[in-house]
C-alpha cells in the first residue's frame, strides 16, 4: 500500500505537534518548515486535521495550533482511514465507459480487504508515540522553539 501525499503531510504535522512541549502553539509556517513541506500543503492539512478534531487552533497575533487530546490518542490506521476518501483503489471507469469486467469483479473486493488489513495493522500505532527526541530535537532547534540541553 502507498499513502497519498496529503495523508503523509497530515501524519508528519501530527508527529511534529505531538513532539512539541505540552500546550505550545506552532504556526502553520513553522510546521511547514519543520516537516519540509510547502506552506500551502501544510495549510490544507492543518484545516483538515482541525476539522477531524486532532488539533486545536488559537487565533490572534500569538496564535497557532497544537495537538488536541484526541490527536494524542489518534492511531495511524484511524487517521489514514479517515483521510482516504476513495471508495475503491481501482478506477473502474474510463473515458469509454465502465470496465467490461466491472460486474461482480473480484479485484475490487480483494483490494478493499487488503486496504483494510493495512489500516488494521496500523490501528495499534499511536501517532504521538512515533517521534523520538533524537529525531525531533534538531527540528525544534532549527525552529528556535527549543534549545539544546
Amino acid at each position: 500500500m502507498r499513502i497519498n501525499a496529503f495523508s503523509d503531510v497530515c501524519l508528519r504535522a501530527l508527529m511534529l505537534l505531538s513532539a512539541a512541549p505540552d500546550g505550545e502553539l506552532m504556526t502553520t509556517q513553522a510546521i511547514a518548515d519543520g516537516v519540509g513541506t510547502p506552506y500551502n500543503h501544510v495549510s490544507k492539512a492543518v484545516l483538515k486535521l482541525r476539522g477531524m478534531g486532532l488539533i486545536e487552533a488559537v487565533r490572534g497575533r500569538s496564535g497557532g495550533v497544537r495537538i488536541s487530546p484526541a490527536g494524542r490518542a489518534a492511531t495511524v490506521g484511524g487517521v489514514l482511514r479517515t483521510l482516504d476518501a476513495r471508495e475503491d483503489l481501482v478506477d473502474c471507469e474510463s473515458a469509454h465507459g465502465d470496465c467490461p469486467l466491472n460486474n461482480n469483479c473480484g479485484l475490487r473486493g480483494a483490494l478493499r480487504r487488503a486496504r483494510e488489513a493495512f489500516y488494521r495493522e496500523l490501528d495499534s500505532v499511536v501517532v504521538s508515540a512515533l517521534p523520538h527526541q533524537s529525531q525531533m530535537e534538531p527540528v525544534f532547534v532549527t525552529l528556535l522553539t527549543r534549545r539544546p540541553a
